[in-house]
């Protein structure tokens, strides 16, 4: 009986947790694993590969946690989140909570490994996962203060691999901001009618009938500054190929959404995941022919 209960305990915190649905830890991971190879031309090291994989995971996990706290008392009215632990109630807050302390305190352990810079921007990091749910109560895009807390992995890894952030730095962070107002308006597209009744705002709600426009000048934008970011890592061709396949999945996901079905979002919003890949494959791929 006690192994049962443990294991329906355990199975409940997988779903807190959101391990059992990874991409939101791999749309987090592209841009950190981006910043790694270029900052380090080339692979970075088994150590800070490691470092940045289990803090990424670490981070992620206690994200969605404090998300779901925040949200408990929204998540049942909403279509989607009702069967969340915590709208259902099948997890405490109290509960909750403590599972989040220890998954930071463990994350902490793990960026410790690193010097003292890092550290302390990682203290900004842990401030941004932590106010972004309660920025969907009164700020317009909080998709795009979703992506400055996702993309805050970028300064990190380029201080741990340079002791510095130079414009390149600078410049794959704006990515990952931009690239989060991408997939997360898909995906509050999704959840537009709930978050209208309930009062939560997305960027869905904000662009309004130009939702799929604000997408496409988002996608532009992001891609222009790969270019420059291209052009200022001297990244070989293979990087460049990347590029277009990209803009090729940009454009398939404005169309496939056009008539704004919810699934199609949805799927738009997963397909992000094969955009990041495309773009490390294509700077791994280039920084190997340095």
């Amino acid at each position: 009986m006690i192994g049962i209960t443990l294991q329906r305990r355990l199975h409940e915190y997988v779903l807190l947790t959101r391990l059992n649905r990874p991409i939101g830890i791999l749309l987090l991971l592209w841009p950190v694993l981006w910043a790694l190879w270029i900052a380090a031309a080339g692979f970075p090291g088994m150590k800070l590969l490691l470092i940045f994989l289990l803090g990424t995971l670490l981070t992620r996990s206690a994200g969605c946690i404090i998300n779901d706290f925040a949200d408990r008392d929204f998540d049942p009215h909403v279509e989607r989140t009702r069967e969340r632990p915590l709208a259902a109630r099948r997890v405490s807050p109290y509960e909750a909570l403590t599972l989040f302390a220890v998954l930071m305190l463990l994350a902490l352990v793990v960026v410790l490994q690193l010097d003292l810079r890092t550290v302390l921007l990682s203290l900004i990091a842990a401030l941004l996962l932590a106010t972004y749910p309660f920025f969907k109560r009164f700020f317009p895009a909080p998709q795009l203060y979703l992506g400055i807390a996702f993309g805050w992995g970028v300064p990190m890894a380029f201080m741990a691999v340079r002791s510095e952030i130079p414009l390149i730095g600078w410049l794959i962070f704006a990515v990952a901001v931009l690239w989060a107002g991408i997939y997360d308006t898909f995906y509050a597209m999704v959840d537009r009618d709930d978050d209208r009744r309930i009062g939560i705002r997305s960027t869905a709600l904000l662009f309004g009938e130009h939702d799929l426009l604000a997408i496409g000048i988002m996608q532009t934008l992001m891609l222009a500054l790969l270019g420059w970011i291209g052009m200022l890592a001297d990244l070989a061709a293979p990087y460049f190929v990347a590029l277009l396949f990209v803009a090729l999945l940009f454009a398939r996901q404005l169309w496939s959404t056009r008539e704004r079905v919810r699934a199609k979002c949805f799927k738009a919003f997963l397909d992000n995941n094969y955009v990041g890949l495309a773009i490390f494959v294509g700077i791994a791929l280039a920084t190997l022919q340095h």
